[in-house]
């Protein structure tokens, strides 16, 4: 008789990817806990950049309103020289949105904000963290996992199906499952501190000592608070505090400033910065996502970006394979996203070593609006398309109308569990219906019109071609009207198979 389980998924660690993997996991009914070991929510600002890919990301998942009202854009960057003058530049671009890329510049939004409001979004879905709750234990077999849970209430065992570690660069997972996490120390030492400090504008990110790592410091308002935060390299082997008046004698003496006072600090922390990456994202029933499988430099605001993104690939994939998709769909999770963090840990070095020169200037690199998942097993082609996105890139967003005259964006259409299938000029009744999956024919006769051509603009179809579109917004296949066949067969593999209509 095949084992039940009451909990499906254990997610060990509420930061940012735990709490994205608990959000898709509630968006599609799945039943889970998360807990986490601290006793309280993180108060820190160390993840602040929130980039268009993840901007659309939080869109779907309906929080994307309110992470804008509680952050803001980045400011100008002041740099001042050793005599007081100074000179502003823009660092981190600011573009204008098209049709295909509706986000087009990153947001400041303090990580303990943004974790606020996935928290609220959590618990609208009917759930919430574990504070103070610690896994101390399990053990995995063909069916499932046994965990031993330590929290206020005392001991627990459980028995689950799934165990998904979101518990950080220190990962006990990682640690009792073997798993290595080659790289390197990068050989630099900083301070992050979240102060109220007066003395300094709020509308520009104000920077010190350009180019002398010995000598620099930033101080950088933080959008949404009355906090500046405080980034300063630091020697290897020295011991300083994090009090109040010692980061103000650390501000002056890097400054040359007596007028910036540190009234108090609500968040900081000293750390050595290291390139690290898993070997492996899954041994049997457990997953490692976020920074249990990657941590690197901060330089880029990548970090909270990819741990968010691979809770939002890792959780369709899971709740489908619980709802009765094949389980090889999991394979594709450390796949599709290994590769994209062994990029990012690369970019993220580049980074700090042209930010050591004194170039702060962050561009489309670090948007993440062109990962995708070409060499994906989740990529089919047929026959290969000749221009415009292939399967594995990013859906684009395109603003079309529908055919009853209602403004309709590609987006909202995505938005949601589903998978999104969308003909151009095909016949409607070419594919059949099934659970799970929403069905688009764009052009005449169609639900969707594309007047203005964006759509044709943005993935430059042939008529009858059909577009079909993963839950995360990838699209995951590209067939034209002779390979029907291809396509009823990939849906099948991915566990949309055919219902029949009653009536």
């Amino acid at each position: 008789m095949k084992e039940q389980f009451e909990i499906q998924v254990l997610i060990c660690g509420a930061g940012a990817a735990g709490l994205a993997m608990a959000i898709e996991l509630a968006r599609r009914g799945v039943p889970f806990r998360l807990i986490e070991k601290a006793g309280q929510p993180f108060n820190g600002s160390r993840g602040k950049g929130i980039q268009p890919r993840t901007q659309e990301i939080f869109e779907d998942m309906g929080i994307l309103d309110r992470i804008v009202a509680v952050g803001g854009v980045y400011p100008t960057e002041r740099r001042y020289r050793d005599d007081g003058s100074f000179t502003d530049a823009v660092s981190i671009e600011q573009n204008e949105p098209t049709p295909a890329e509706p986000h087009q510049s990153p947001l400041m939004v303090p990580q303990w904000l943004t974790e606020q409001v996935m928290r609220e979004r959590l618990l609208e879905l009917g759930h919430r963290p574990e504070f103070g709750c610690e896994l101390v234990g399990f053990e995995q077999d063909a069916e499932g996992v046994s965990v031993q849970l330590v929290g206020k209430a005392g001991e627990e065992t459980l028995r689950v199906r799934w165990l998904v570690g979101a518990d950080g660069g220190r990962s006990f997972i990682r640690h009792a499952l073997g798993i290595g996490f080659p790289g390197k120390t990068l050989g630099i030492r900083a301070i992050v501190a979240d102060v109220s400090a007066t003395g300094l504008s709020r509308d520009r990110w104000h920077r010190f000592g350009d180019g002398d790592m010995q000598h620099q410091i930033f101080l950088c308002p933080l959008a949404g608070t009355q906090l500046f935060q405080i980034q300063a390299p630091i020697a290897p082997d020295a011991d300083i505090g994090l009090d109040a008046q010692t980061l103000m004698d650390l501000v002056a003496q890097r400054t040359g400033r007596d007028d910036i006072h540190i009234h108090s600090v609500s968040w900081a922390s000293a750390y050595t910065m290291n390139a690290r990456l898993a070997d492996h994202y899954r041994v049997g029933r457990t997953f490692l996502i976020g920074d249990a499988a990657h941590i690197h430099p901060p330089t880029g605001g990548q970090g909270l970006n990819t741990s968010v993104q691979d809770a939002y690939n890792l959780g369709w994939k899971l709740a489908a394979v619980i709802n009765g998709a094949p389980a090889a769909l999991l394979d594709s999770y450390e796949q599709e996203r290994r590769p994209v963090a062994a990029a990012m840990l690369g970019l993220s070095t580049q980074l700090l070593d042209a930010h050591q020169r004194g170039d702060m200037r962050r561009g489309r690199e670090v948007h993440q609006l062109d990962i995708g998942y070409r060499e994906s097993t989740l990529a089919l082609e047929r026959p290969n398309p000749t221009s415009g996105p292939l399967a594995g890139d990013r859906a684009p967003d395109a603003p079309m109308r529908g055919a009853a005259g209602k403004l309709q964006r590609l987006f909202d259409l995505f938005r949601g569990a589903h998978w999104t299938l969308l003909g151009y000029g095909a016949e409607r009744d070419a594919v059949a219906p099934r659970p799970g999956l929403h069905i688009h024919v764009i052009g005449p006769g169609g639900d969707i019109q594309d007047d203005q051509g964006h759509f044709r603009d943005a993935y430059q179809p042939a008529m009858g071609d059909w577009v079909l579109v993963r839950p995360d917004g990838y699209i995951s296949a590209f067939v034209s009207a002779g390979a029907g066949e291809a396509l009823e067969d990939y849906l099948a593999r991915v566990g949309l198979d055919a219902a029949e209509l009653e009536g």
